[in-house]
């Protein structure tokens, strides 16, 4: 199976074509507070004239069903990322609502010192079968995602990657075009997902590094 690429916290056309011409598999944007924060009509827009088999993942933070429901609606996304412990029951409050051909995304943020929680964490989403997949992710005191710094991925392939039981997880945090390969060879994902790492100024992607993400990427899953 290919490696699924997704290019996150796009803000314009530009940047989420340059994501599509890379080959990337999907492109995200953050709807929630965030130097990359787009809103709800500026998403719509963009994603009107972007290719139909190209994904685009919404990115919540602290929000419930409605709002979630109605972004999804109005921009026609295909996928919600969620970034907070949402109720429980919220992945499949959201496909009997929205179908379960939209991908539902959830976050755990891995820490080195509490390895053994996010894969406890991790266990548990596991069984919830409204989900596509886990992004993990690095946290920051300031930030839950775009921080541009990576976990410790040899701890997180011990204690998390190694024993996801056929769960679908991607690497996430501090991933950029020089450090990718090594990222895939340690932790085997199912994929990657990119946001500062392939920008020149927080929301603004960097033609060269995104193709070299996506190309180096590609290269490590097939080599």
């Amino acid at each position: 199976m290919s490696l699924w690429i997704k290019i996150c916290g796009n803000t314009s056309l530009g940047d989420a074509r340059l994501a599509v011409e890379a080959g990337a598999d999907a492109v995200g944007f953050v709807l929630a507070p965030s130097p990359r924060q787009v809103t709800v009509a500026e998403t719509a827009g963009i994603c009107s004239h972007l290719p139909e088999n190209i994904e685009k993942i919404g990115v919540f933070v602290d929000v419930g069903l409605e709002e979630i429901y109605a972004a999804v609606r109005a921009c026609g996304l295909t996928g919600v990322q969620l970034h907070f412990s949402a109720e429980e029951h919220l992945p499949a409050r959201l496909h009997e609502r929205l179908g379960h051909t939209v991908k539902i995304l959830r976050v755990v943020h891995f820490e080195a010192a509490s390895g053994a929680a996010a894969s406890q964490e991790i266990a548990r989403l596991a069984k919830d079968a409204h989900l596509h997949g886990v992004l993990v992710d690095s946290r920051t005191a300031a930030a839950v995602g775009g921080t541009g710094v990576a976990f410790d991925w040899a701890e997180a392939r011990r204690t998390v990657f190694g024993g996801a039981d056929g769960l679908k997880l991607i690497a996430a945090g501090g991933l950029r075009p020089e450090n990718v390969a090594e990222a895939i060879a340690t932790l085997a994902p199912w994929g990657v997902d990119v946001v500062s790492g392939v920008e020149s100024a927080p929301g603004r992607k960097d033609g060269y590094k995104v193709r070299e993400f996506v190309a180096r990427a590609r290269a490590a899953a097939t080599g």
